[in-house]
């Protein structure tokens, strides 16, 4: 047996360029398959067999994507469902006058062909300000080390103009100091490389005005002003999910 430790370290390193190699092989290869399998399903221009082979193809890269690069066990729920998390904290970075808003955003989404359903429970706006109306969406980073402000512009992996990024979610009226709302069929997803896991949301101080404003900034964010509250998405748990969501009501 070699015992040199030369050779030993020489070995190691090149097993690992060779794991590295294959890896990003198989993932270079599952992406162009992915997206191969999306666009040619969606638009019809396949043979239903090979449709239906890619279709499953897709959701097996999908597999890849979350339980390998992200990390996330897509099937530890009894009932086929995927569940997040996002518990909203106050804008570290804010006046000591601005409301302190936390809450909950929860989401569900049945594996893997299911539209993702969100719950919002946010509170803490002033009273007073009852029937205003607050933007939320989610954000690029799940960067909180510089409060709120570090989460970056909003996520937009297709590179197109609000309000079309998968984390608009729009306006949201406060009745009682409160935002409780459920949103379904939404575009964002948990699944594969566009998963918003590890993404952020952040709650807004005024309204969206959905991309009809006359700036480049109504274009980037809808003009939705200064960042209340944040927090990261991370994966959850149906009991979460049942303990938060039976006081919101459908939109």
């Amino acid at each position: 047996m070699d015992n040199d430790p030369k050779h030993t370290s020489k070995s190691t390193i090149e097993d690992l360029k060779r794991k590295h190699i294959i890896m990003t092989s198989m993932f270079y290869s599952a992406s162009i398959l992915y997206i191969y399998a999306f666009y040619s399903v969606e638009t019809g221009t396949l043979p239903s067999d090979e449709a239906q082979m890619l279709t499953v193809m897709s959701q097996q890269v999908d597999d890849i994507w979350n339980t390998i690069l992200i990390g996330i066990p897509i099937k530890n729920n009894p009932d086929n469902n995927t569940y997040g998390i996002c518990n909203l904290q106050p804008n570290p970075k804010l006046n000591a006058s601005e409301a302190k808003i936390t809450g909950q955003v929860l989401f569900r989404q049945p594996y893997p062909n299911g539209k993702l359903e969100a719950h919002f429970n946010v509170e803490g706006f002033p009273l007073n300000h009852s029937e205003s109306t607050r933007a939320v969406h989610i954000h690029n980073f799940g960067d909180l080390s510089n409060g709120c402000d570090s989460t970056g512009g909003h996520y937009n992996p297709f590179s197109v103009n609000h309000p079309q990024h998968p984390g608009d979610f729009g306006n949201f009226i406060v009745q009682d100091g409160k935002i409780q709302q459920r949103l379904t069929h939404l575009h964002a997803t948990l699944f594969g490389p566009y998963s918003v896991f590890g993404k952020s949301i952040v709650v807004h101080k005024m309204a969206d005005d959905l991309g009809k404003g006359d700036n480049q900034a109504s274009l980037e964010n809808g003009n939705a002003g200064t960042r209340l509250a944040c927090c990261v998405i991370g994966s959850s748990s149906k009991t979460s999910w049942d303990k938060f969501t039976t006081s919101t009501k459908d939109s």
